[in-house]
């Protein structure tokens, strides 16, 4: 099993930053693509962003492309998730993600089996 905490989150204003944290353990960590999912009230939860095992491949949703950067620090079996020039509508529940062994880096959340608690982020306008 896999176990994913995500710590970071909080209440900001527009314009702020925010750096989510996703501590991982349980399984080797750099056997993993990663993402970084959300959901706000009333709406389904969405891509946000994605990072390959290595590190090397990202892709974005185009709502947070130039303002959000997904990293990870195999290292430390950490993902982290910088969020910068936040908007009213980047308020929802943060979640991280591994996807299956091995498994590609993806915006498809049936290709992530293992899941954290999520955090809540608000960003006030």
């Amino acid at each position: 099993q896999v176990q994913l905490v995500e710590s970071g989150g909080g209440l900001v204003q527009a314009g702020g930053s925010l750096r989510l944290s996703c501590a991982v353990s349980g399984r080797t960590f750099s056997n993993y693509a990663m993402g970084w999912f959300r959901q706000a009230p009333g709406k389904e939860r969405e891509f946000v962003a994605t990072i390959s095992r290595s590190g090397e491949g990202t892709d974005y949703a185009d709502s947070v492309k130039g303002r959000f950067t997904i990293s990870r620090d195999n290292a430390k079996n950490t993902l982290y998730l910088q969020m910068n020039s936040l908007k009213a509508e980047d308020t929802a529940v943060y979640y991280c993600a591994a996807s299956r062994l091995w498994g590609p880096p993806t915006q498809l959340q049936h290709e992530y089996y293992y899941w954290g608690q999520g955090t809540q982020v608000t960003v006030s306008s």
